[in-house]
C-alpha cells in the first residue's frame, strides 16, 4: 500500500516551509517515526517522521523548494 507523506503543520500561522535536505532515499528501507527529512520555517525547524515502516518510493520535493503545509513530499510503500 502506497502512502503519502505529507508536510506537518508547523504552528498555527505557518503555511509553508523550505525543504532543508532529506535523510532517506529512495529504496531505502524506514522504519516508523525515524525521521526521513528536515523542514524549516523563519521560527521552526522540524523532523519529518515516517508515518509508517515500509520502503520509501519516491522523492516529491528537492533541497532548498518551498512546501506548502500538507503538500505531499515523499511516498511510501508499506506491506500491508
Amino acid at each position: 500500500m502506497l502512502i503519502e507523506i505529507r508536510v506537518p503543520e508547523l504552528g498555527h500561522d505557518a503555511t509553508e516551509a523550505i525543504l532543508v535536505g532529506w535523510h532517506r532515499q529512495p529504496g531505502d528501507t524506514i522504519a516508523q517515526g525515524e525521521p526521513i527529512a528536515d523542514v524549516m520555517t523563519d521560527k521552526v525547524n522540524v523532523e519529518v517522521e515516517s508515518p509508517a515502516s515500509g520502503t520509501l518510493v519516491e522523492l516529491r520535493a528537492a533541497p532548498d523548494d518551498t512546501v506548502a503545509v500538507g503538500a505531499v513530499i515523499a511516498t511510501l510503500e508499506t506491506a500491508a
